[in-house]
Order: structure tokens, then sequence, then C-alpha cells
């Protein structure tokens, strides 16, 4: 947990750092990186790697695995370590709070800033890595990966589309990433799942998500995993969050999953709100999403 991470921050030293840095350029390499190795990654003395393997160790940032020969692997804590550090020596954050949501593929946490922000972890591939990296993009073409890899091209392309889209979605204004993890503004509402709209507000709502959707495929991106657990309903409309499996809409399968995106939406409000939004053009409502050209829902619904 990052909240057991951040506990151990103040413990480490520099030194510890570049221990954790030097298994972390050996993991380009292979899973568990060979202990005479370290004095080269790391630029430590050998007795200055033993002592630091130790403390980095016994504070669970650190795994040690003894086969042909001895390895050592960073534990997602010990990636955590690494991205804390850098935050705090940018002064992006300067603590990390209460957890906000914790998943498979995340962690999100309230971070102590200059404003209300939250703290991203990306954690593709750390348990199920050989499944994920069959279902991302971003790895498809990559025959040797690691779930470090595969985090941190999460979090690389979750910031991407953050910044291109921020202000002119409502997405979390992105603020600063490092490796598997982003800072981002943290967002004030209710995940639309758990939303109970009034009658009024049901199509107001739909509509709104789907004119977002609208402005995100014209500056160039299809969310491409939308759904009722990634968009927060609040006091000044909806904003769309998760953007880890975003793709351009140059790419061939762009139609196809803003297709998807569409579908997914409007499925969600067919079963919880049937009595507001029936059947749903849904290939016609994707075509007026992708021209720029949706206006209002009523066109789209018998």
């Amino acid at each position: 947990m990052v909240q057991n991470v951040a506990s151990v921050m103040a413990e480490l030293e520099p030194e510890d750092f570049h221990l954790l840095s030097g298994v972390e350029q050996g993991m380009r390499f292979s899973e568990y990186v060979a202990r005479e190795k370290l004095t080269e990654f790391s630029r430590l003395t050998a007795e200055n790697v033993d002592y630091r393997i130790d403390r980095c160790a016994d504070r669970g940032l650190l795994e040690r695995k003894t086969i042909q020969y001895e390895g050592y692997t960073l534990t997602f804590e010990g990636y955590d370590a690494l991205a804390l550090h850098t935050f705090a020596e940018r002064d992006t954050i300067q603590g990390v709070g209460s957890p906000l949501g914790v998943g498979k593929e995340s962690d999100v946490y309230e971070c102590q800033s200059y404003k209300p922000l939250a703290l991203k972890f990306h954690r593709e591939g750390y348990t199920n890595f050989r499944e994920v990296a069959k279902e991302r993009e971003y790895t498809a073409d990559k025959s040797h990966v690691s779930w470090q890899y595969t985090a941190r091209k999460a979090a690389e392309r979750e910031y991407e589309a953050l910044e291109t889209l921020y202000p002119d979605v409502r997405v979390p204004q992105p603020v600063d990433h490092n490796r598997h993890a982003l800072v981002m503004e943290k967002i004030d509402g209710v995940e639309l799942d758990r939303a109970k709209l009034e009658d009024e507000q049901v199509r107001p709502i739909l509509a709104l998500l789907l004119d977002e959707m609208a402005t995100a495929y014209a500056e160039g991106f299809v969310h491409a995993d939308m759904s009722e657990y990634n968009v927060f309903v609040g006091n000044e409309g909806v904003t769309i969050f998760d953007w880890p499996q975003a793709v351009a809409t140059d790419h061939e399968n762009a139609r196809e999953l803003l297709e998807r995106d569409v579908e997914n939406v409007t499925s969600y409000f067919r079963r919880k709100y049937p009595q507001h939004v029936d059947e749903v053009d849904v290939s016609g409502l994707a075509d007026a999403v992708a021209t720029d050209e949706f206006d209002r829902l009523d066109p789209f619904l018998d």
C-alpha cells in the first residue's frame, strides 16, 4: 500500500534511492537483476550495495530471489517510492493522504499540495501481467515487456490524453507524472453508477456526457473504456476520468471504439432509467459524435 511506503520515505537516504534506481535500470533487461550488476547500475560500492539491499528489503521495497543466481527486483512499493521521491524533489506534493479509490489496475489517493490534488498509481500488469500485456495496445508489439513498463506506459498514455483534452473537455487537470504515477486535480462529485439522478436530470446528463465525448473526439482522442464507473457527476456537470486506454482518432479502430463507448454509456442509462431512455440509434449517435454534429439527444431516441 502507498500509505505504508509514504510512512517510510523519511527513513530512506539518498543512497537507498540510488540502489532502487539501479535495480530499476537492471529490470529493463531481466525481471531479477543479478547482485553483481548492482554496483554498476547504482554506482555504489559493493559494501554500500550490501547495506542498502538490507535496508530496502526490510522495508518491502525489494524482493530477493535465488535460483541460478542471487537477484533482486523492485516490488510495486519500491517503484512507488521512486515516484514519490521524484514528486517530492519537484515539490509537486508534500504528503499522501487517504485513499480515494483502490482497484485492480490503479490506486488513487489524496495528496497534500498547494491545492486539493489526487495521486494515481497505475498497477496494470503487476498481478496478471501477461494477460494485461496482450490487451493493451501500447504493449501489443513488444516481445519482452515487464509490469513496470506496462504500468509506466499506462500512466504516460493517460497523462498525454489529459494534457491534450484539458480544459476543452471536462477531465481532471493534469499536474505532473513520473514512472507509473500521475498527479492531477481532485474532482468533487459522485460516480455516475452511484448517482441518483432526478427525472429531469437523466436526459440532460446523458447529453452532457455525449457532448464531452464529441469534444474529446474533435480534440483527437477516444476514451475506449467508457462506463458508468469513470464518470463523475457534480454541480458543474460531468467529468470523465481514467484515460489510460485512450486511442488517437487516427487509429484504425477509433470509430469502432467510439461506437462501443456510446453503446456502453447509453446502455447504462437504458438499464437504470428505462422510463426516460428506451431504444437508442447507437450507430447514428456515434456518427454525430464523431463528426462533432451532436447537438441534442432526441433525434436518436425512439
